[in-house]
């Protein structure tokens, strides 16, 4: 299979868990060993992830591109991303996304607000 075809059926799991405020679909997407750095301090693993994307507002969703992709390994992909969050009440959020997945799941997820 294609790197980009995984890397795009991982990221659609995860938007879609986003988009329905699903925190622990949003969380089954990433290893048990993930790091997970958001807009405020990391965590490691699908329960920190859970609970980040519990305290997003309802409504917020998602919208990725993928700008570039690696393949690093056998079952390992590098992805850069731009993205834009949306929400009912307020500004659109665009940053930007890397990602590494393996095999079927998010290993590493970095965000970062460059202008």
């Amino acid at each position: 299979m294609p790197d980009i075809d995984r890397l795009g059926r991982v990221l659609d799991r995860w938007k879609a868990a986003v988009d329905a405020h699903d925190p622990a679909a949003v969380a089954a997407n990433f290893t048990e060993d993930a790091i997970f750095q958001g807009l405020h301090p990391y965590s490691i693993g699908p329960r920190g992830v859970a609970e980040y994307y519990a305290a997003q507002p309802q409504g917020m969703t998602a919208e990725y591109e993928i700008r570039e992709y690696r393949r690093l390994g056998d079952e390992l992909i590098l992805g850069y991303l731009s993205v834009v969050f949306s929400f009912t009440d307020r500004p659109a959020l665009p940053v930007f996304l890397s990602v590494l997945v393996r095999g079927e799941r998010i290993e590493h997820y970095q965000v970062s607000r460059l202008t």
